[in-house]
């Protein structure tokens, strides 16, 4: 129920709508025009249908699991929360081991460490990465694994599109060059669509596939660093201003370390807290994976805090 918050942006339905499109355009395209006049009555036609309607089937349940699947909404209260006295409570809210909740205030709830307001969603996400618009939901805590499948396998398709269109079309240069004048009449007005859908696809292969590959990349980075592009953000304002509040003070001020909200962990425990502690196989699947908070932080609309 929390994750149907995101369904009334338009944008969001707009890239949901173009999203499906693309996919089922690419996999007719691939089928009816590159596959069946191609490899007919190989047993290539097969195995390349098979294995790239199977990528396509893996990436629309990614991109259903990234979509359906709570990001990690923080619960909000039952009832009214007083703020007032937030300030005087500061001192015993680190003493009792709080430190790094906050207060949202469009929420009107507290909020675990590094979690985040998204302002389509309305809600605060923990450990938000962005809202994306292609799942229409908020990429967080707890279908980032699927998001980043989803762009794995996109950046598959594609690849594995562009790699069988530029073989028929090569294939059908050969067979142009080799005779069959007879029937280059009857069939130019079918050639000039193929041709016309083999152009699209590339294109569409060639945008999607660099955009979710960068994508791609930027996510691995961001789990394999441990700070969200928001924390990346933030962390790069603080050191600008603490650089151009200390610039008339020593040099050595302005060298100071940067203390980091939360603690560092390797990077292979990094990458399990995401895709999960089985097998590395079973992250390439849209399985469910235990949640990254069990055995730590457990979130609550509200900790033990006196208000």
């Amino acid at each position: 129920m929390a994750s149907l918050r995101c369904r009334r942006d338009p944008c969001g339905v707009i890239c949901l709508i173009l999203t499906y499109f693309s996919v089922f355009y690419a996999d007719y395209v691939v089928i009816q025009y590159v596959l069946i006049p191609t490899y007919s009555g190989s047993v290539w036609c097969t195995l390349h249908g098979s294995v790239f309607n199977l990528i396509l089937l893996l990436l629309l349940a990614c991109h259903s699991k990234a979509v359906f699947s709570d990001p990690g909404m923080v619960p909000l209260p039952d009832t009214a929360i007083d703020f007032s006295d937030l300030r005087s409570q500061s001192s015993r809210m680190n003493e009792r081991g709080c430190e790094g909740w906050t207060v949202c205030s469009r929420c009107e709830t507290y909020r675990p460490p590094r979690a985040h307001h998204c302002r389509v969603c309305q809600r605060c996400i923990r450990r938000m990465d962005h809202h994306c618009p292609w799942i229409n939901n908020c990429v967080g805590e707890l279908n980032q694994k699927y998001f980043i499948q989803f762009l794995f396998y996109t950046g598959m398709a594609s690849l594995y599109s562009m790699v069988l269109v530029v073989s028929a079309w090569v294939w059908r240069i050969r067979n142009e060059r080799g005779g069959d004048a007879e029937k280059d009449g009857e069939e130019t007005p079918s050639k000039h669509l193929i041709v016309a859908h083999y152009i699209i696809l590339l294109v569409e292969s060639v945008l999607f596939g660099v955009f979710v590959m960068v994508i791609f990349y930027d996510q691995l980075v961001s789990i394999i660093t441990d700070e969200t592009p928001i924390e990346q953000m933030r962390n790069r304002l603080m050191i600008k201003d603490r650089g151009s509040s200390s610039s008339s003070a020593s040099s050595s001020s302005s060298q100071l370390p940067h203390h980091p909200s939360h603690t560092r962990k390797p990077k292979l425990a990094l990458l399990r807290e995401v895709f999960g502690r089985g097998s590395i196989f079973c992250w390439l699947l849209p399985l469910h994976s235990s949640p990254p908070s069990v055995g730590g932080i457990t979130y609550s609309a509200l900790p033990d805090y006196d208000v």
